[in-house]
């Protein structure tokens, strides 16, 4: 699945970190989406400014790791194929 060059959360959602909850959730019209903490660093990133290459090459120095950029586009197109991402 091809996803957009610059991946944005669509409007429709909105995230936010739950204290209550120690996680970052996605809350939309009819409910919410509890994220766990490698889907939330990628998707808080997802801001329509960001490429994933982007996305890849801050995950992989925030968290001193390489090769991740399989896992990042795979939610990435699970989080279009969701509707969750334009």
């Amino acid at each position: 699945m091809n996803s957009s060059p610059l991946p944005q959360l669509t409007r429709r959602l909105r995230m936010q970190y739950e204290p209550a909850q120690s996680r970052w959730v996605l809350l939309y019209p009819e409910g919410m989406v509890q994220l766990n903490d490698s889907a939330a660093e990628i998707l808080r990133r997802c801001d329509g400014r960001h490429t994933v290459t982007d996305i890849v090459g801050e995950l992989e120095a925030l968290f001193e790791t390489q090769g991740i950029a399989p896992q990042v586009q795979s939610l990435i197109d699970e989080g279009v194929r969701r509707g969750w991402l334009d």
